[in-house]
This record gives C-alpha cells, structure tokens and sequence, in this order.
C-alpha cells in the first residue's frame, strides 16, 4: 500500500524484488492508483497534455550526476517535466540547479511552471507561475513541481499544454503558406543563440531571419525597448493610419490583408510626378524629394526605409526642423554609401520607437518583414506567423 500509485515511486517495484529475491510462490497484484503528478495537474489545468517525464531529485538512491543528465535530457528534448521529491532539509540546492539547467537548455523564462502542495489534502496549495521567476523556496518535500513545454501556455489561470488537435486543424483552415511559416519559426527560435529576449524584439527577430536565413541579424537588429509593442498598439487602437516607404519594393512587401485588417494605407512618393520635378529644381535625390512630399502630407506617418539612405537622412533633418513628428521608424537601408551614417543619425530621436538593421546590411524584403512583424503582433505569443500570407 502506498499513497497514489504504488508503481509511481512506491512499494510495489520493491515487493516484486522481494519476491524475487526469496523465490517467493505469493501472487502480486498491482491497482492503479492516482500518482501526486496527476492530481497536480488536474488542479492546474490541463500540463500534461503531450509527451512528458517524471524526475525525482532525492540522490538518496541515485547518484546526482546521473540525476542532472536526466534533467538537461528532458530540458533539451522539450519534455513536460514533472519533479518529485524537489527539496528537503539536507537537499535545499537541487531545485536551483534544476531550473538553471533548463533555463541553459533554452527553455523560455517564459514557460508556465505549476507546483502544488500537499495536493488532495486539506492543507492543498495551488501555484502557477514562469520559469523565470519561479521561485524554490517557495517548495518543500510534500509540493509536486510541472515545468511546461515549448508549447505550453497559461490562460485565464489553467497552465495548459496542447495535444495538437486544434492546432492542426487550425492550421488547415489558415493554409500551408502559414503552416510552413509556422514551421520556419520554430525552426529558427531553436537554432538562436540567445533565447532569453523581450517578446516583441524576439518576434522582429524571428521575421528578419525568416526572410533573409541570416543568424548574423541576432547582432545586427535593434529594437528600442517596447517599439514593436508600441506601434502594434498605436495602429490597433488607430493612431498610425499611414505607412511611408522609401521605395515602391518595400511598399510591395507588405502584407495587403494585415493592412486591410488593420486599415492601415501604404504610401510611396517615388513615383509621384511632384517627386521628379521636385529632384530636379533642388538638386536631390527622388527619394529625398519623395520624403520631403510625404512629409508635407503625413508628418506623424510610421516611416520604413529599405532601400535609399539619403530618404532616411532626410527625414533625420525634417524631425529636427520640427516639420516631421513619426510615429515610428523601420530603419534599414542598405548598401555602402551613407548607409551606417544614416542609421546612426536616427537614434538620437529617442521618444520615436525604432527598429534599426545596423551596419551595411539591410533591404526593402528586410524593411517589408520588419512592418508584417509589427501588423501581427498579436500572433507572437503563440508564435504563430503568417495569418495573411
């Protein structure tokens, strides 16, 4: 007799040995019973929905070693993981090591963590919080721990972990364009060096390497703190209601049914007759004079450059002159003259949220994907791209 399931961590593999041990003629019947993991996740949710494993970190019948192999497996084979027996007097520093393996491992602060004391019993506590902030010394010998997966999630208090069923279907309904997508993230998420990154930069992040296959962009994009965020915000709630791009390419790579969603326009001067003329009498360049016309018009516009250096210079001075007032700025002209220049210019400007392809590297697919990242926001909590594709 033991409590939950005496095969889970109880007595039964230990009379099996007894009675192999003596020979024994008497008959052995296991019942299942219902182990502490299981009553665990029935108080949170739903954590256990995919493939899981169940650790224990007393060392008293295993070596420790052996223990922390098991650990950084489940970690990095993206198991839901349940932990038994995670601290006691003597064992206080086990529990800390566990998280900072899977945090090494490439696990999100963000995964959904679920620890329940004294589960079925009247004293019963129940707890859900991040890996990142979990906190073990919130934990003693009768509390059950569950670490999520990749996949799993918290909503509206459940800690759930999906089976797949509505994602697949789901993702018929929405297509293969998004499936593969879908697919190429979490592909890439994997393959980042640095995992551990605000949400919003991550999912910038996840489109500039989706569309150039360049990792070099973990080093290269820069987002001001909260800027995807922001704008997404500012265009849902209607504060951006115009798009300005530097050259008719950029403009084309926008998504057409994120900016229909949205009821956001697209405009680029490049081709405007006044932009020509306007070259001509002052001696610039078309998409200087293009963003000098777009100014007059849409001042507070969300301004994308992918292609000219100079139309971002000039933009730089019309905000200084106090003509131009964006609601943001996509930064990422490329080429090799005047290109780094004209992205350092723009800093400066530091109430404008910003996303800045640094250096020499850039290009109006990589401006184009940088505005898709920030029309879909909303999707980067699930990671899942490409809902108007």
């Amino acid at each position: 007799i033991s409590s939950g399931d005496a095969g889970i961590y109880g007595m039964t593999p230990l009379v099996y040995e007894m009675k192999r041990e003596r020979n024994s003629d008497v008959e052995i019947v296991s019942l299942p019973g219902i182990s502490a993991f299981q009553k665990a996740a029935s108080l949170l949710g739903a954590p256990v929905g995919h493939d899981f494993c169940v650790i224990s970190l007393s060392d008293l019948m295993t070596p420790w070693e052996r223990i922390e192999r098991r650990i950084t497996a489940a970690a990095a084979a993206d198991f839901v993981t349940a932990v038994y027996n995670p601290k006691s007097e003597g064992r206080y520093w086990q529990l800390y090591r566990l998280k900072e393996l899977f945090l090494q491992e490439g696990r999100s602060p963000e995964t959904p963590v679920g620890y329940v004391r004294q589960a079925g019993r009247p004293e019963q506590a129940v707890h859900i919080t991040t890996l990142g902030d979990f906190n073990p010394e919130e934990v003693d010998m009768f509390t059950v721990v569950l670490i999520g997966n990749s996949q799993s999630y918290e909503w509206n208090g459940a800690f759930i972990t999906p089976r797949g069923y509505y994602r697949d279907t789901n993702t018929e309904a929405t297509g293969i364009g998004q499936d593969i997508m879908i697919r190429s993230f979490r592909t890439i998420e994997k393959e980042l060096k640095n995992k551990h990154i605000p949400l919003d930069h991550k999912w910038a992040l996840l489109h500039a390497i989706h569309t150039t296959a360049d990792f070099e962009m973990e080093y290269l994009l820069h987002t001001d703190e909260g800027a995807v965020a922001s704008l997404y915000q500012a265009i849902e709630k209607g504060g951006i209601k115009t798009i300005v791009t530097d050259v008719t390419m950029a403009a084309s790579g926008i998504r057409k049914g994120a900016l229909q969603r949205l009821g956001v326009e697209v405009k680029c001067y490049l081709g405007d007759l006044r932009t020509a003329t306007m070259a001509a009498e002052k001696g610039i360049t078309r998409t200087q004079a293009g963003i000098r016309l777009a100014v007059e018009e849409h001042p507070d516009a969300f301004f994308v450059f992918g292609n000219a250096p100079t139309a971002l210079m000039e933009l730089c001075d019309l905000i200084r002159k106090g003509k131009a007032h964006p609601a943001g700025i996509v930064a990422a002209p490329v080429g090799f003259v005047h290109v780094q220049e004209s992205k350092h210019m723009v800093k400066p400007f530091t109430e404008i949220p910003k996303i800045i392809v640094e250096g020499r590297k850039g290009g109006s697919n990589l401006a184009a994907t940088l505005v898709n990242s920030v029309l879909c926001y909303n999707d980067a909590e699930q990671l899942r791209p490409g809902r108007d594709v």
